[in-house]
């Protein structure tokens, strides 16, 4: 068994969804993905910190919302993001870290960004960030993703210990 496939994440996430148990149908896969993403964000409505949670809608692609895609893929570039299986199979994370954020081991803070406040949610143990954008009266879930690069996970740290000390 590889490392990927044997990876064990908290008692309280739910498991992976590889692409490995789709046989290769990248459509079929695509759907199930979706489908989670439905349950989690359309059918259910979740709150953080007491503000609902809503969606960036637009621009639709192939009848899916934007935050989809930005959860599932990653590139700078809005209209050329690639799928990124990492964060695919993780499609079911989001929602319980948003849960869970109130949990001491889930990092949690705000800091401007391109002009509006963007709260993000550290969970380092897993190595998994959601990140939020502020609107007046709700909050976007923006995307989520795992942070791969080591360089990276310490600038979260600092980041957030500098906000904790301000």
């Amino acid at each position: 068994m590889d490392k990927e496939n044997s990876y064990q994440p908290s008692a309280w996430l739910p498991e992976l969804l590889p692409f490995t148990l789709y046989n290769g149908d990248w459509e079929q896969y695509l759907e199930a993905l979706y489908e989670c993403f439905k349950k989690d964000f359309i059918r259910s409505k979740p709150i953080f910190n007491g503000i609902k949670l809503a969606l960036k809608k637009h621009p639709l692609s192939k009848n899916k919302e934007a935050t989809f895609w930005h959860i599932i893929s990653e590139g700078k570039i809005e209209n050329e993001r690639t799928p990124c299986m990492r964060r695919c199979e993780r499609i079911k994370w989001p929602k319980p870290v948003i849960e869970n954020s109130q949990e001491l081991f889930i990092k949690v803070w705000q800091e401007p960004k391109n002009g509006e406040d963007r709260i993000h949610l550290w969970f380092e143990s897993e190595a998994y960030l959601v990140v939020l954008a502020k609107r007046k009266d709700y909050i976007l879930l923006w995307t989520a993703y795992v942070v791969e690069q080591k360089h990276q996970r310490e600038k979260l740290n600092k980041r957030w210990i500098n906000y904790k000390d301000h």
